[in-house]
């Protein structure tokens, strides 16, 4: 029988996990060119690996080849009916996964962000190399995270089981910087309110 965990101490910066429709779109094999035609009839083109689009209903990106997420405000649908709608438009030619509850999201902001997530983190972030609209997947903190960079804000995707360890490092890195949670994803998608 395990004890009860402290409950960590403030840190000054009460980051939270953003509620988030995730939805993975996977091409089957010699499909990629099919999928991504169907996907763009209805919706959008989907990005080159390791770029994100927005459009007015969520973001999409690649971070592997054949494979993209599409991350969208918390949906009003269930996510079940969310899955029948992607697998409609699939057409057989790829394979529609709910990832909502798999994997948790952060959206951060602040002057010195990237300087935070440096100390964690194996690709180098200066926005010369790592401009917005790019996407990224790289270890920090030993977590497993995809890097989203957005010219308000980054999105941090990291996997929900290891969630809570990830924020109260990034907590804890960010003390000494005045990270501070980022706007709400609605907020950062095209035709958005501006931000105060």
């Amino acid at each position: 029988m395990s004890a009860p965990e402290p409950s960590a101490p403030s840190a000054g910066c009460a980051l939270r996990a953003s509620a988030a429709q995730i939805t993975e779109l996977c091409a089957l094999r010699g499909a990629v060119g099919h999928l991504a035609t169907l996907v763009a009839a209805r919706y959008a083109p989907l990005p080159a690996c390791g770029e994100v689009t927005c459009d007015a209903a969520g973001l999409w990106l690649s971070t592997r080849p054949g494979r993209w997420l599409r991350v969208s405000p918390q949906a009003t649908a269930a996510p079940m009916g969310k899955l029948a709608l992607w697998r409609e438009v699939t057409q057989a030619r790829g394979i529609a996964l709910d990832l909502s509850s798999a994997l948790a999201l952060f959206v951060l902001a602040g002057p010195q962000l990237r300087e935070v997530l440096a100390r964690g983190c194996r690709l180098d972030l200066d926005p010369s190399v790592l401009p917005p609209y790019r996407a990224a997947a790289t270890v920090m903190a030993q977590v497993s995270v995809t890097l989203v960079v957005l010219p308000e804000a980054l999105l941090l995707l990291t996997p929900a089981s290891t969630a809570r360890h990830f924020r109260e490092w990034l907590e804890s890195a960010a003390r000494p910087f005045g990270l501070v949670p980022g706007p709400q994803l609605e907020q950062l998608l095209p035709g958005a309110p501006a931000m105060r």
